[in-house]
């Protein structure tokens, strides 16, 4: 289904413009969210995996992953609005999780942390550099959802390896803690059933 085709239908409109209200909202409420949170005292977590080596900064890889893969699962859908949609639904509930999970597991950022800054954080942020939003990794989550929701073989490949190199590189850095790292995928598969299920109609939608 093209874009015109997308519009042109009354409750697909309404739907993607919803979405995307509530998803700016969302992120608007989610960057105060994170302020609470960097202000919070929480507790450190013994860690044998990051006392195992010392920190090393591969900030640009990191986010040279991150952004290419999105910048490539965006124009591999530049002409199915619906599967856009689909993501930002999928996206939002999972924005929903890390929400929860920050308020119910405060942590204070491992000792020997070198700083990521991630520039998308900085523009919905207030300019400083977070290290509080830990459990669990978003950018590992965000990789991860990407696999789940591309059919593509070949771009599945480089989203796994993104999101399992990701996931290796903030450890490497002591961004954060293991845990943050293992779970992230468990509940980015949570969020992708839950959307995916009201979207059972959709041939688009991939349910491995």
């Amino acid at each position: 289904m093209d874009w015109k085709s997308f519009f042109n239908n009354k409750r697909n409109r309404n739907e993607f413009i919803l979405t995307v209200v509530l998803l700016a909202i969302l992120m608007i409420s989610f960057s105060q969210f994170l302020q609470f949170i960097e202000k919070r005292n929480g507790v450190s977590l013994p860690d044998p995996i990051l006392n195992a080596f010392s920190p090393l900064n591969l900030t640009w890889l990191t986010f040279t992953l991150i952004y290419l893969s999105i910048v490539l699962f965006l124009f591999s859908l530049r002409k199915d609005p619906y599967k856009i949609m689909i993501a930002l639904q999928a996206y939002g509930v999972m924005v929903i999780f890390r929400i929860i999970a920050m308020y119910l597991v405060p942590l204070e950022a491992p000792k020997t942390i070198l700083l990521l800054n991630d520039p998308f954080v900085q523009l919905f942020g207030k300019g400083e550099i977070l290290t509080k939003d830990l459990f669990f990794s978003g950018h590992t989550a965000t990789l991860f959802l990407l696999f789940l929701l591309t059919k593509n073989k070949i771009l599945k490949v480089i989203f796994l390896v993104s999101t399992v190199t990701v996931g290796i590189t903030v450890l490497l850095q002591h961004v954060h803690y293991s845990i943050d790292v293992f779970v992230a995928p468990f509940v980015t598969y949570g969020a992708f059933r839950i959307i995916t299920s009201l979207h059972i109609h959709y041939p688009g939608i991939t349910n491995s």
